[in-house]
């Protein structure tokens, strides 16, 4: 990694310096300075450079590397894809796709890196840095491929065991309102019972007698009948004697 570190900040140097030659003076004053290692004032004169022509390759690569070089990744790929339409079809064109490639792998754009670094190696194929950095971001991209899948895989897990447990927490729930419900049965069915029990105690129990008892009390009966009937005919008797002697006398 520090090999490829120290490479991309030699070839941005180099970069920084490309249409050094330029009529324009903004950006001959910004080679000057980033030369010197004076970014941020590099920077300014690129800016000017490219407020007068938009669409200057050199301002804007130039612009390009001084931003590079402050650790302002988003600037300078903004400032590259400014002339994305011109820059590759140009002289430079190899170092336009190599330093989009040095942005992108500072970006963790690994996609992007590999892409860049393929076509600056189309164009020179005997770029050893070209080759060195395509590797490099060829391979970050597969690692990070390979996490991604693993974080996809790892919130499917996530997710999967998110569900078991709604889903048991789910199970548990009925389970328990089921357990309730036939709880409050079995005691409405136990106040039933008990009820029942009350009333039925409440009731006089009625006496089963025997065969016997039941002749005994039907003879006591006939005796008691008999012994009254006896003495409603004594009474009469009597009375109808008295009206007799009343009757004579």
């Amino acid at each position: 990694m520090r090999k490829i570190a120290y490479t991309l900040l030699c070839l941005m140097l180099a970069g920084g310096c490309l249409w050094g030659q330029t009529d324009k003076r903004e950006v001959r004053a910004g080679n000057r300075k980033f030369d010197k290692e004076n970014y941020k004032t590099a920077e300014i004169d690129y800016r000017k450079a490219v407020v007068k022509d938009s669409l200057s390759v050199a301002g804007n690569y130039n612009l390009a590397s001084a931003l590079y070089r402050q650790q302002d990744w988003e600037g300078a790929g903004k400032a590259l894809e400014q002339v994305k339409e011109v820059a590759p079809s140009g002289d430079h064109a190899a170092d336009w796709h190599y330093n989009s490639g040095d942005v992108a792998l500072q970006k963790k754009d690994y996609g992007a890196a590999v892409k860049a670094f393929r076509e600056a190696l189309l164009l020179h194929p005997d770029d050893l840095d070209a080759k060195e950095n395509y590797i490099y971001a060829k391979k970050m991209l597969e690692n990070q491929q390979q996490q991604q899948n693993q974080d996809n895989q790892n919130q499917n897990d996530q997710n999967q065991d998110n569900q078991d447990q709604n889903q048991d927490q789910q199970d548990q729930n009925q389970n328990q309102d089921q357990q309730d419900q036939q709880d409050q049965q079995d005691q409405q069915n136990q106040q039933n019972q008990d009820q029942d029990d009350q009333q039925q105690q409440e009731q006089p129990q009625e006496q089963k007698i025997s065969p016997q008892q039941a002749a005994q009390m039907l003879k006591a009966i006939q005796a008691k009948e008999k012994e009254t009937q006896d003495k409603v005919k004594k009474e009469k008797a009597a009375a109808l004697q008295s009206r007799q002697k009343d009757k004579n006398w």
